[in-house]
């Protein structure tokens, strides 16, 4: 009986040893780790500790909608909302961005970068969906130099369906205030003007109307390098970058800060940031260890949640984006109530250059 006991004891040690190993010690410039709720345990923080429940909670109207997306101020909130059908696609010569598709009314129309056409698939949704309204594709007809051909539609996560143009949904924006704005170009580097053939407006459309005038040249296409380049560039997931004010911070694939709390523990791991915590604070999602730029592999893991959902973990601490931070590389989230900080790519907090 005492050899069985004594090889569970042993064993269990062998456990502890191994996530230790794979999380390693907590940073001990965290602050109080055992004041933290672990995971599942029901407790959820709150305003015991501050009057924003040290969230850094924003309580202006609008805020956040949309973090890292564009802001939405509430006066965008009418064209938030419109994501009624197309009409009749036309084309119109942009200055600088040569042949642009609007809708029937000539509201410019937009693809993202993080969507895919080969299925057709939409990767905004949520906070996104609101800063970047999908256009239905009921009655969606081609008008001149528009090929009917590569008009679809794909299943939204809410059951609408959702125009295509050549594989690629396609978008308003909501702080486009009159038709014809082109507000949304290169927003988060990757949001574009919609070109007839489905790729961005700025990379030739088909090459009509492209520059100032009709009949001016075809811009020159890429250099196959440098479109292989700007390909993989485009699929990074998980980035470190460098701030003027922080020094090396880590941002996710539109470009926004993430942040460590003080309330949450990395060894064990345990989640501090739950409730109205997430009205703010958005836990980032899992990333694909191969499209990672400036991070080790090893450093990157996830966490379960409460609610059961993963969540993207550096050096075993779950990371969030801040919903105040309005355009990629804010860090306005640092420091907040003295327990929110930027991560950096070892999953320290980050510290101001000096």
């Amino acid at each position: 009986m005492n050899t069985r006991r004594r090889g569970v004891i042993a064993g269990s040690a062998v456990a502890v040893l191994l996530l230790t190993a794979g999380c390693g010690a907590a940073d001990t410039s965290s602050g109080n780790a055992s004041a933290v709720q672990p995971a599942g345990s029901g407790k959820q923080l709150g305003s015991a500790y501050d009057s924003n429940g040290g969230y850094g909670a924003e309580m202006e109207a609008g805020a956040g909608a949309g973090a890292g997306y564009g802001s939405v101020t509430p006066d965008a909130a009418g064209a938030a909302a419109k994501a009624g059908p197309a009409g009749e696609l036309k084309l119109r010569d942009v200055p600088g961005l040569g042949s642009a598709v609007t809708d029937g009314e000539g509201w410019t129309l937009y693809r993202f970068d993080k969507d895919t056409p080969k299925p057709p698939k939409s990767n905004c949704e949520g906070d996104c969906a609101k800063v970047w309204p999908a256009v239905a594709a009921d009655d969606a007809k081609a008008g001149a130099g528009i090929d009917a051909g590569l008009l679809g539609s794909v299943a939204r996560a809410d059951g609408t369906r959702q125009l295509t143009l050549a594989g690629w949904p396609v978008y308003r924006y909501a702080k486009d205030t009159k038709p014809g704005d082109t507000l949304g170009e290169g927003v988060g580097g990757t949001w574009h003007v919609l070109g007839a053939d489905g790729k961005p407006a700025a990379a030739g459309g088909k090459g009509e109307g492209q520059g100032s005038g009709a009949g001016a040249a075809p811009a020159p296409a890429p250099a196959p390098e440098a479109s292989e380049e700007k390909q993989k560039e485009a699929a990074i997931e998980l980035s470190a970058r460098t701030n003027a004010v922080l020094g090396t911070i880590v941002a996710d694939a539109e470009g926004r800060t993430l942040y460590r709390f003080d309330k949450d523990s990395a060894w064990p791991m345990k989640i501090g940031c739950v409730g109205a915590c997430l009205d703010t604070w958005k836990p980032a999602k899992p990333v694909d260890k191969t499209k990672v730029k400036g991070i080790a592999a090893e450093m990157i893991g996830t966490v379960k949640r409460p609610d059961g959902s993963e969540q993207l973990t550096i050096d075993c601490w779950p990371v969030y984006s801040f919903t105040g931070d309005k355009e990629a590389g804010d860090i306005t989230g640092h420091n907040k109530q003295g327990l929110w900080f930027a991560v950096t790519e070892k999953g320290k907090k980050a510290k101001a250059v000096s």
